[in-house]
């Protein structure tokens, strides 16, 4: 088995299930091993400290650490709510209220195009208050797993 380090300029694959603030904590996500999650480290694909605490590790190895707030996405920020007319909505004339429901996902675009993926948190008369805050932002982030494997580059294909 290749035992290459994690570091720098190398390629992860990993499993792992993540939980809200400790072991016990509601499970937000999980990488089973046969959708494993691939990144190259030092690129910014993760969190700094999501990089750091696999550094070294190789293939077979366990892990299990917790990200603080800070560390993670950092605390609910209150200018991350955006109050957005229910017109802007409006697609080929029609206005589709079923995204207007709360927690429904909307895709918005910047000024400069870039798309951006809020969360409806509010739906009001003639606008709704859509939340741009990471999905875990206020959250310690506790991760389980196993370093699938280690390489120099992405798998090709």
């Amino acid at each position: 088995m290749n035992k290459t380090p994690i570091a720098p300029g190398k390629y992860a694959e990993i499993s792992y299930i993540l939980r809200e603030n400790g072991p016990d904590g509601e499970e937000l996500e999980i990488c089973p091993a046969d959708e494993a999650f691939g990144f190259m480290l030092g690129e910014g694909q993760v969190l700094p400290a999501f990089e750091a605490a696999l550094h070294g590790l190789v293939a077979g190895d366990s892990f299990e650490f917790t990200l603080s707030v800070e560390d993670a996405y950092g605390e609910e920020d209150e200018e991350a709510y955006v109050e957005v007319p229910k017109s802007a909505f409006i697609v080929d004339g029609e206005l589709d209220e079923s995204i207007f429901e709360v927690g429904e996902a909307v895709p918005m675009q910047t000024e400069d195009g870039d798309e951006m993926i809020g969360v409806v948190s509010e739906a009001r008369l003639n606008s709704v208050v859509v939340d741009f805050n990471h999905p875990f932002s206020g959250l310690s982030l506790h991760f389980v797993g196993e370093i699938l494997g280690v390489s120099d580059a992405p798998p090709a294909g």
